[in-house]
């Protein structure tokens, strides 16, 4: 199977998220995939002149190093505003070229206005296409005005493709809401590495290399620090509280927008020994860092509008982990996991240090950590990508009836 994925965002500097495994996995097993993408973060590139020039990368893995993916970045204009504008034109050429030259069997979409070129260019070369929905991506553009613009063209790429793809029930709700059929989405959750993600892995060399104690509460974090992730009101919260919570340490593994301000309440607060920042790493080494922690945390922001339906991967890694995560009580993540099934809900991320004190104090975070366990242990990724594969399949099969 030739699979032909076009986003708008980066597929190599980005962290991992449910694309990145399962085209992986869909690599190792034979399939030839191609990505179109598009380098979210140029305005932090430091290279000289207004033209980002087309690049290929290939031989790209994101989880497996035996995975073999082709990446495609096409040019475009590094200026805000005219960058979408030449992007219009520059990934339709490159759609158009991909579709004559790699013949791709499917085309899966995740992105905006490259989505809506593809569900066009698909149609009109008789190409299954499919959308795959992992969040309402147009809440991300940064430019708020263009937000609504972004809606209408999600919208008419949805009622327009053959196949929804949600990675939750609420996520396919949603699309139905912008006008897909029932009959034509499938919901395909997020999978776990099992072998990988085993809550017996030793923890010492983490624990000895961030000077963390067995006697130490740590409260984790990892991925992209959002200005709205809530790290930074936690943070500000140990810094006033340190002494009646001296024995918790946030460590926060990942960048972001936010990360120069945790640096420097790291600083005014003095928290050299309670707020540990590694900065990104390699993602071969996130279930040893996991299996450090005791609290893994998504302590966002309840009514940013970009998290209300989401259910980041992550949180079935914790889980599997047999990790207690406290989080938010997020519309997505509530509906997809609801309440004793190891998630522990707050209002806002100051509540997070007294929560994680009570459930220690109270011994129940042996109960709590093995009913998320139990609560993802048939989402094996294998399994999962067994599930996506033979979905592409059937669609292509009918397709072509």
């Amino acid at each position: 199977m030739k699979i032909l994925v076009v986003q708008e965002s980066d597929w190599l500097e980005r962290n991992p998220h449910q694309q990145h495994h399962l085209m992986d996995r869909m690599s190792l097993r034979g399939h030839e995939v191609r990505v179109i993408d598009y380098p979210i973060d140029w305005r932090n590139d430091e290279s000289k002149g207004v033209v980002f020039n087309r690049e290929i990368h290939d031989n790209v893995f994101k989880i497996n190093e035996n995975a073999n993916i082709r990446v495609i970045r096409p040019s475009f204009l590094k200026i805000p505003v005219l960058n979408y504008m030449s992007l219009f034109f520059t990934h339709r050429k490159e759609i158009k070229k991909q579709i004559k030259e790699f013949k791709p069997d499917i085309i899966i979409s995740l992105g905006i206005m490259n989505a809506y070129i593809a569900s066009k260019y698909a149609k009109k070369h008789n190409v299954p296409y499919v959308y795959y929905l992992i969040d309402l991506i147009y809440n991300l553009i940064p430019e708020k005005t263009l937000q609504f613009f972004g809606k209408i063209a999600i919208k008419s790429t949805i009622e327009d493709c053959d196949m929804i793809i949600s990675i939750n029930q609420k996520l396919k709700e949603l699309s139905i809401e912008l006008g897909s059929n029932e009959k034509d989405n499938v919901v395909i959750d997020a999978g776990i590495d099992f072998n990988s993600f085993n809550p017996d892995l030793d923890d010492s060399k983490i624990r000895s290399e961030l000077n963390i104690d067995e006697e130490d509460t740590v409260l984790f974090f990892m991925g992209w620090i959002y200005n709205f992730a809530g790290m930074k009101e936690l943070a500000i919260e140990l810094g006033k509280n340190k002494d009646k919570f001296k024995g918790m340490k946030i460590v926060i593994v990942g960048d972001g927008d936010a990360y120069d301000d945790m640096v420097q309440i790291k600083k005014d607060y003095n928290l050299a020994d309670q707020l540990i920042l590694t900065g990104k790493q390699p993602y071969v080494k996130i279930p040893e860092y996991l299996a450090m922690a005791d609290f893994c945390l998504l302590p966002a922001y309840i009514d940013e509008e970009i998290m209300q339906d989401i259910v980041p991967i992550k949180l079935y890694e914790y889980l599997a982990m047999e990790k207690v995560v406290i989080a938010t009580k997020l519309p997505g993540i509530y509906k997809e996991f609801g309440s004793n099934n190891g998630i522990e809900y707050v209002n806002e991320a100051k509540e997070v240090l007294e929560l994680a004190k009570n459930i220690i104090d109270n011994k129940t975070y042996s109960k709590i950590a093995k009913s998320g366990r139990n609560f993802v242990k048939n989402n094996d990724w294998d399994k999962i990508t067994d599930k996506f594969e033979n979905t592409l399949k059937k669609l292509i099969k009918n397709y072509n009836k």
